[in-house]
């Protein structure tokens, strides 16, 4: 299962800003379909768009996840802008993901 969302802008500024993250899951865990969830919503109410998410499938892509040295799921690592911060869970603490996501 891989989704991408990739965000344009039309603020040249805004370029920037945008959040690139890849979220391990577990195919339908319940974990796994809640840090989505939780996710996604944080991601339209405080990102607007400026984002580029990358889902991975661990079920899928199991030599992935360990070459990036995720061993627990649901994780979400933010890749940009640096520095990058790794969270683990379903992401249903909004104020402990906003802070990884440096907003």
């Amino acid at each position: 299962m891989r989704r991408q969302q990739i965000a344009k802008s039309s603020d040249p500024s805004a370029v920037a800003a945008v959040r690139v993250m890849r979220l391990y899951i577990v195919g339908g865990a319940p974990n796994s379909v809640q840090a989505l969830a939780n996710l996604e919503r944080i991601c339209q109410q405080h990102l607007k768009g400026n984002y580029q998410l990358e889902i991975v499938d661990v079920f899928e892509q199991p030599l992935r996840a360990l070459a990036d040295g995720v061993i627990v799921t649901p994780s979400l690592i933010k890749l940009a802008p640096l520095p990058a911060t790794h969270i683990v869970g379903n992401l249903s603490d909004q104020h402990k993901v906003l802070l990884a996501l440096g907003l």
